[in-house]
């Protein structure tokens, strides 16, 4: 399985267009959060959900932390740590760390096990933007190219020819409002179980880190 270690860097965005970075000035409305990961599935009918693990916002909680963390019986988080800083500026910051992400919830309909040994997620806000980025390190079960682009999609195929995909992978997810208002979210890595739908659905997100200029 290919493994890789991979960092990528979102382009800033300039009230949703792609930018040079600006120099920041004081913004008291700049908001951040973050979190280590969340998830929510279905699998034949028993559901496993855990809300955004060790979440952290701007001004209200700078800091947190997780141990290891198993969502259902499938899905494990390892340690983990957010930040989200108020600077001196009035810009927000976000910094998202953790390491030994593993979710085997697709291997007992023939799918592969997908590991993480670190990730990590960040945002930054700017004079009238954001910008983010994403690492992903040592993973398996998956193939990843050399170069992450935003919003990659890794499709895992079904168990048969004419079977529905099992999951779809996206990595370095990019997730900007419409109309964009240079705010975003990065995950680094965002599993969506059966898209088209069988016996398992729902949604796991690894490394999330969310900044916008202006507050929400």
């Amino acid at each position: 399985m290919r493994r890789a270690r991979k960092i990528v860097t979102v382009a800033t965005l300039l009230g949703g267009l792609v930018a040079v970075q600006a120099s920041a000035q004081a913004q008291q409305g700049a908001t951040g959060a973050g979190s280590v990961g969340a998830a929510d599935i279905t699998v034949e009918g028993m559901t496993a959900h855990s809300d955004p693990i060790a979440p952290c916002a701007v001004d209200t909680t700078p800091s947190n932390r997780t141990d290891p963390i198993t969502v259902g019986t499938k899905t494990k988080y390892g340690l983990g740590e957010t930040t989200c800083t108020r600077n001196a500026d009035g810009t927000a910051s976000v910094k998202v760390t953790g390491q030994r992400f593993e979710t085997s919830v697709l291997e007992q309909f023939g799918g592969p096990v997908i590991k993480a040994r670190t990730f990590g997620a960040g945002c930054n806000t700017t004079a009238n933007g954001s910008n983010g980025s994403m690492e992903l390190g040592t993973v398996t079960g998956i193939t990843v190219p050399q170069s992450i682009p935003p919003n990659h999609v890794v499709t895992i195929p079904g168990a048969t020819p004419d079977a529905p995909p099992m999951a779809e992978v996206v990595l370095n997810e990019l997730v900007v409002p419409t109309p964009a208002d240079g705010s975003l979210t990065t995950n680094a890595l965002h599993i969506k179980l059966f898209p088209q739908g069988g016996p398992a659905s729902g949604d796991i997100l690894v490394g999330s880190a969310s900044c916008s200029p202006y507050g929400r």
